[in-house]
């Protein structure tokens, strides 16, 4: 299949494409790389641009024959989202419409969108499945929910086949080790508690110690990048006009901040000072996904279920690429 990868010089998007080229498909992936890094695409075309040019986005699309597109391009960044909530409705949501109205310009049938938890808001329970409301409690949660509502509607109206995957905590790098996680600024745990380790920060700080859990410090579901990309695939050859589907992706098994400090110092063998800190406004207790759906639906089945592994790759990209993809 011909496939379209927006935002594919990005985190996930990169190992996704990188999964789609070694399965048979033809690649090409469309980036402006505000945040996506040239290296990660590798061998793969890379068309650098903006979402919000349509007119290059259908030029793409017709060029390259594109018969699906995985859609990754968005900004990430709850506490960013509040502050500037602005670039996260006009990237988010209007770059989105630009890239849907793209796809029918081409007559391109079928996309898989990278959703989030983050639209479920703080849950009244946890683990969490398809059927708890989506109540998003800050502007990146809102512009997810937003796009998940359009593409039902241009699904009804258009014939778009379509699969919007609510990721729970990504992590974990390429096991080969040469592409990974490299964010300006880091905010993601595994990534920060590794740079405590190769001694660039002094401590991680902990926020929050008292949360109903089981040692008061908050809990989430972090999935390997690896086992993301490979449900991609799976569901953009499963999605139909008929078929279009909700899922959630994760392990099912929840890790403490607590417990993957500690899990880090075992990777690394670093002592890896923490600081504790207030609670930060906003932080659910716990968020903890049921995958069972996708399992059921996609046939997939998580690799990484044991969180040091996920640690152990994402530690052999530290470690190799200590300042990212400038290395």
């Amino acid at each position: 299949m011909r496939v379209l990868v927006t935002g594919g010089a990005g985190y996930i998007g990169s190992h996704t494409a990188r999964k789609l080229a070694a399965a048979g498909h033809e690649v090409v992936i469309f980036d402006n790389l505000l945040y996506g890094h040239r290296s990660a695409a590798g061998k793969i075309p890379l068309v650098v641009e903006d979402l919000i040019d349509r007119d290059k986005l259908t030029a793409t699309l017709l060029e390259n024959k594109i018969e699906a597109v995985i859609h990754f391009a968005a900004f990430a960044q709850v506490g960013e989202s509040v502050t500037n909530p602005s670039i996260y409705y006009n990237n988010n949501i209007c770059g989105t419409i630009s890239l849907l109205d793209a796809m029918r310009a081409a007559d391109v049938g079928r996309i898989v969108f990278s959703s989030t938890c983050a639209t479920y808001g703080i849950p009244a329970s946890s683990p969490i499945d398809e059927t708890f409301p989506q109540a998003p409690i800050n502007p990146y949660g809102f512009s997810k929910l937003a796009i998940e509502h359009a593409l039902q509607d241009y699904s009804q109206a258009y014939g778009i086949a379509y699969a919007a995957l609510r990721y729970f905590n990504a992590a974990g790098a390429s096991p080969q080790g040469d592409i990974g996680e490299d964010h300006t600024p880091e905010s993601h745990l595994i990534p920060v508690v590794l740079q405590v380790a190769l001694g660039q920060r002094k401590a991680i700080s902990i926020f929050g110690t008292d949360y109903p859990t089981e040692d008061g410090t908050c809990v989430r579901d972090y999935i390997h990048v690896d086992d993301l990309a490979d449900a991609h695939l799976l569901a953009m050859e499963k999605i139909t006009p008929e078929n279009s589907l909700q899922l959630n992706l994760g392990t099912g098994r929840g890790s403490s901040v607590q417990e993957i400090v500690e899990a880090c110092r075992e990777v690394t063998g670093h002592e890896i000072p923490t600081e504790l800190s207030p609670r930060r406004a906003g932080d659910p207790p716990a968020l903890v996904a049921n995958p069972s759906l996708a399992r059921k639906i996609l046939d997939w089945q998580p690799k990484y279920l044991d969180v040091r592994e996920t640690i152990e790759t994402a530690w052999r990209w530290h470690q190799s690429h200590p300042q990212g993809f400038a290395d």
